[in-house]
């Protein structure tokens, strides 16, 4: 779900062309420093917990798989017979499988119980206002990328003609993924529950893995757009 419509074909970002990246390496390290010490508050074998791990896990996968099965084979746009109906139909696909997860997440959250240290106002109203602003920045990410944009549209061929400066990829990069892991920790944070917070962690690292692969090779799909073009002037 994630979308390199914000980096420039001409002038992609250091993001996109140093890899690996220290500074995802250094969130790497801090997830999994955070994850061993909320074990020690959380059931790993519970079921609920189980089964939101493995959406959380699955969902990234799946679509990173598929998109770039599409963007060899082309298979999904001569099956639907248009690249914009196979984009559509693919971005459904993962709207529902992101409700799973927060419901999976839900459900893991209230199966466990609750740290006492955060049972307070003050972290409550801490994570409303998580909430609102990852909400924020999923919604207005969605608006300036438009659907296709933020369903992997690059994938099928669906370009944009130039980089998305406006709010929020103004003040933030990859607002999409970082806005939403915003909602899980705010969520977490307002049922005072350390197993939202082991899994809102998870999320992060998840994100963080799926952007190492995603960024590099999304900028390669560009740079052959901005050859072209150069070789057709």
């Amino acid at each position: 779900m994630h979308s390199p419509a914000q980096h420039s074909p001409a002038q992609p970002s250091l993001a996109l062309t140093t890899h690996p990246n220290i500074k995802d390496f250094g969130l790497l390290q801090a997830d999994l420093f955070v994850m061993s010490w909320l074990l020690g508050y959380v059931d790993p074998t519970e079921p609920s917990f189980v089964a939101a791990v493995l959406t959380i896990v699955f969902n990234p996968l799946f679509w990173n798989v598929v998109a770039r099965w599409e963007q060899r084979t082309r298979k999904l746009s001569r099956a639907f017979g248009s690249p914009y109906l196979a984009c559509y139909s693919l971005g459904s696909i993962i709207l529902l499988l992101n409700i799973l997860r927060s419901h999976c997440f839900t459900q893991a959250m209230m199966s466990q119980p609750k740290m006492e240290g955060l049972d307070s106002h003050t972290i409550y109203f801490l994570g409303l206002a998580l909430l609102g602003w990852g909400l924020v920045f999923v919604l207005s990410s969605f608006y300036a990328l438009g659907f296709t944009g933020t369903f992997l549209g690059d994938y099928f061929g669906i370009l944009k003609e130039s980089r998305v400066t406006t709010f929020p990829f103004s003040v933030l990069d990859n607002p999409m993924y970082w806005g939403s892991t915003a909602n899980y920790l705010g969520w977490a944070l307002m049922h005072a529950s350390p197993t939202g917070l082991l899994l809102t962690v998870l999320v992060a690292l998840v994100y963080v893995v799926a952007l190492l692969f995603e960024e590099p090779f999304t900028a390669e799909i560009y740079r052959r757009k901005a050859t072209r073009l150069h070789k057709r002037s």
